[in-house]
């Protein structure tokens, strides 16, 4: 497989998975996060849920921090 086409099909996968994925709505204080799991350093899986049962959870993003904003 030739490398242009092999970038071409990436960028296509990557926008339709945006173009899918649509507007994601932002949580108000208080709501209730849907259940999420991410890589911790060292390749543990830490999930949402393994979190609220030792207790409340604050989830706080940097979305704008490499943004210029």
């Amino acid at each position: 497989m030739q490398w242009g086409h092999l970038v071409r099909r990436i960028l296509a996968a990557v926008s339709a998975g945006f173009f899918l994925a649509g507007p994601a709505s932002a949580l108000q204080v208080g709501q209730k996060a849907a259940d999420f799991a991410l890589t911790a350093p060292g390749g543990k899986l830490v999930k949402l849920t393994d979190l609220l049962a030792k207790g409340p959870v604050v989830i706080y993003t940097f979305i704008q921090v490499s943004s210029g904003v």
